[in-house]
């Protein structure tokens, strides 16, 4: 997809989209011909830099600020979206890192990087399920290189994405039959918030918006596992296919993440 070609999404729902990824995402389809933009962040201040950015570009934007994690206040929002306008794709974005590995942090980890995810594609699927047209519907769930296998460097950031990428892949092969589009993306190092904080190597590091542009070409080809750069994705692959006392003795040869 070009800069000067339209996407088949117009309306198009984005879990933290207040920097990284989400923000280029938003931006992204902004300039693609997106007509409604629904982008939800934790902070108001750069969530509203995204909303000035893609109105720049001719679409409307409705702003939200909430957490992922709150179930209930994540249904309503959905809800909201689709009446004001019908959604045709779901991204579901928003995602931490653990940093050090306390209780606290675990559990804040899986709280946003699962539970999170949930919040946001199951009531846009009940709302797909129930809909009669045929225009898009779509679920995009970001889950990452790491999510191949568990990592030592990052237990609980790895093993949240390896429960997302699981079941996203497993959604798209049993909603198959309905229509219903559902894709995993998995990128690797991309300019974040998140890997702002790494201390550790980052190979094929690229921008936010080289990697927001392969995602949306993608999803439009409807590709199920979206994982790029293919370096990391085959090397990845490969470690995960060895036997575990090997993948787990180079795993953890891998410098952590501080």
């Amino acid at each position: 997809m070009d800069k000067n070609m339209s996407s088949k999404f117009e309306n198009i729902l984005i879990t933290g989209a207040s920097s990284g990824i989400g923000e280029a995402l938003a931006v992204y389809y902004a300039e693609n011909g997106a007509k409604n933009l629904f982008i939800c962040g934790r902070n108001a201040e750069r969530l509203e830099r995204t909303s000035q950015l893609c109105r720049q570009h001719g679409a409307s934007v409705y702003t939200k600020v909430l957490n992922v994690t709150d179930k209930s206040l994540v249904d309503e929002w959905v809800k909201e979206c689709d009446n004001i306008a019908a959604l045709q794709l779901v991204i579901a974005n928003a995602g931490v890192a653990t940093l050090e590995e306390t209780t606290e942090n675990v559990y804040n980890t899986f709280n946003t990087n699962i539970f999170g995810v949930l919040n946001t594609i199951h009531p846009a699927l009940d709302i797909y399920k129930q809909r009669s047209d045929s225009g898009p519907r779509a679920i995009a769930i970001l889950s990452s290189i790491a999510g191949y296998h568990g990592l030592a460097a990052c237990p609980s950031y790895s093993a949240s994405k390896v429960c997302v990428k699981a079941y996203g892949e497993a959604l798209r092969a049993a909603l198959i039959d309905s229509g219903i589009q559902v894709n995993v993306i998995c990128p690797g190092f991309v300019k974040s918030r998140i890997t702002d904080k790494n201390t550790c190597p980052m190979p094929f590091f690229m921008s936010a918006e080289k990697a927001a542009k392969i995602i949306a070409c993608r999803l439009e080809k409807n590709v199920g596992l979206i994982a790029f750069p293919w370096p990391m994705r085959l090397a990845t692959w490969f470690v995960s296919i060895l036997p575990n006392c090997i993948s787990n003795y180079i795993y953890a040869k891998l410098p952590h993440k501080v």
